[in-house]
């Protein structure tokens, strides 16, 4: 594996041995060589290998791949997620690109779902806030609120191991929909700082995947009897799964088990009732 040139000291391109081109992450991976020289595997913590993943790294500002290295620093300790070489690729792109957008004085605004997003992903938001405050230092660039929210469903994606930041968008959506019909039927507002929310959105979370991606699910089946106990003792609630069942099935074409009913009776039975914890 030899260097060919450095984009910055923990970003280089290098031939592996069958001589075709990388680039490879690592601290301090590409400082101090010179073309031809052996390179360090144990400082590559990333590698992108495909033709068009070298063409969209090079075609970076060297200074992106840097700032996104920060941004990781920052964001993976605080939200505890671990971006992926999809993700980070994904991050590093919309970073660059957002570079160019407010240079080319284009924004781009979420349409009207500013506080959807804050509300069903606070910690998330809270985070971007600080991410887009980095960019702005360290680029010396002034980047628009909105950028907030695009920010959050790349975080977003790193915690649901969500690849495509289009899924995060239409969960997002979906989740919407559910917290709407939920305080529609019971005639109250959701305390979104509470556990028991955080806790339901992210049941929602890896819910909406299974059926985005058609997966089955790996635990045993509840006994179908459960659901039925379920529904005389919290009926609201259970009225309110039903609803958000039809829900899922006339927008998506969904059906969901009496497993995914019972899980939703008991959340939306939390989140209802025990928003003081």
């Amino acid at each position: 594996m030899k260097f060919l040139k450095t984009f910055n000291n923990s970003a280089a391109l290098i031939e592996n041995n069958q001589g075709q081109e990388e680039i490879v992450l690592g601290k301090g991976v590409g400082f101090g060589l010179k073309k031809g020289d052996p390179v360090d595997e144990s400082k590559i913590e990333r590698r992108f290998v495909t033709k068009d993943e070298v063409d969209q790294v090079k075609g970076f500002d060297p200074k992106t791949i840097e700032v996104t290295n920060k941004v990781l620093q920052l964001v993976e300790p605080l939200l505890q997620i671990k971006f992926n070489d999809f993700q980070y690729l994904a991050l590093a792109d919309h970073i660059d690109f957002a570079v160019t957008r407010i240079k080319d004085h284009i924004d781009i605004a979420p349409a009207n779902n500013s506080w959807e997003v804050q509300n069903l992903f606070p910690k998330e938001f809270a985070a971007a806030k600080k991410v887009v405050n980095l960019i702005n230092q360290e680029m010396q660039i002034k980047l628009p609120q909105s950028e907030s929210v695009l920010m959050t469903y790349h975080l977003v994606n790193a915690k649901s191991d969500v690849s495509q930041v289009q899924e995060t968008i239409q969960i997002t959506n979906l989740i919407r929909g559910i917290i709407d019909i939920i305080q529609l039927q019971y005639s109250m507002q959701l305390d979104t700082s509470s556990f028991n929310y955080s806790r339901f959105v992210s049941h929602l979370r890896i819910l909406l995947v299974r059926f985005l991606r058609n997966k089955q699910k790996e635990e045993a089946s509840l006994d179908p009897a459960m659901l039925g106990f379920m529904k005389i003792k919290y009926s609201k609630a259970y009225e309110t799964a039903e609803r958000i069942t039809t829900y899922l099935h006339a927008k998506m074409g969904w059906d969901l088990d009496s497993d995914d009913e019972f899980y939703l009776v008991l959340h939306i039975w939390r989140v209802t009732s025990r928003q003081d914890n």
